[in-house]
């Protein structure tokens, strides 16, 4: 599960208890929840393109009894918010789904406050590295950067992400960058990680596009799920994702 520890811990140290957030693709809430209780006084708005997964986020909200925190469909370029609305402005894993990340930057820097930040994690899946090699978990990162490029995303957006921000406009001396990891080493990690993938490749959008586009089909893609089931079993295995990450003072 994300969690604000595990996947924007480069943003808490600059929350205080009264500020205003807005947290872009919120997905399932588990990171806007975390932020909106380490701002008890503020308020944190979380948006993504799609009402149907806000609905786990509305339930994550309620389990943990927070008040200070609102759901709501929003397109990352057109956000529907005046100039200068929140303190904080954050987006994970999202710049790199998007064709023209560029003009998204600048639609969260029109919203956030003067002196406010805007935040961006992204992961760098060409960087990934794993132990023991896999041809299987091979051809996946290959076939993963071949849809990613054919839906229009920006699959390298982890490493551009100072380049992306100065293209936005902002200025060079306000950007802080730099990187983490998500390490998958544990039998529970390799047991999440390795099931998320073998359920994406055997059932969701990425498949999908995987075959619409003709970079795979039906059984290249079950020998993927069928990589990714023999790795989670690797007594020895080991997966780590590389991310950018960047702060953006307004």
């Amino acid at each position: 599960m994300r969690t604000a520890e595990n996947s924007c811990v480069y943003l808490l140290p600059h929350l205080t208890s009264s500020m205003r957030i807005l947290d872009i693709g919120c997905g399932p809430g588990t990171i806007t929840c975390d932020l909106a209780s380490r701002v008890p006084q503020g308020h944190v708005t979380g948006i993504d393109i799609t009402d149907s997964v806000l609905e786990q986020a509305r339930a994550c909200a309620n389990e943990r009894h927070l008040d200070n925190v609102t759901f709501a469909v929003g397109d990352i370029y057109a956000l529907d918010f005046p100039e200068a609305s929140f303190d904080v402005v954050h987006a994970h894993q999202v710049l790199q789904h998007l064709g023209d990340p560029v003009q998204a930057l600048k639609e969260m820097r029109r919203v956030a406050k003067p002196g406010g930040l805007v935040g961006a994690r992204e992961a760098d899946i060409a960087a990934s590295a794993w132990y023991p090699p896999s041809a299987g978990l091979d051809t996946w990162r290959d076939m993963y950067l071949k849809v990613a490029k054919w839906t229009g995303g920006t699959p390298d957006a982890g490493r551009r992400l100072k380049e992306l921000a100065r293209l936005a406009g902002f200025e060079v001396g306000g950007v802080t960058a730099g990187a983490s990891t998500w390490c998958f080493s544990s039998p529970e990690e390799k047991a999440f990680w390795c099931g998320t993938w073998k359920e994406r490749v055997r059932g969701s959008g990425f498949r999908g596009k995987a075959i619409e586009s003709g970079i795979a089909g039906q059984e290249d893609l079950e020998r993927l799920a069928e990589a990714w089931d023999a790795f989670e079993w690797e007594e020895d295995g080991w997966f780590v994702v590389v991310h950018g990450e960047v702060l953006y003072r307004v």
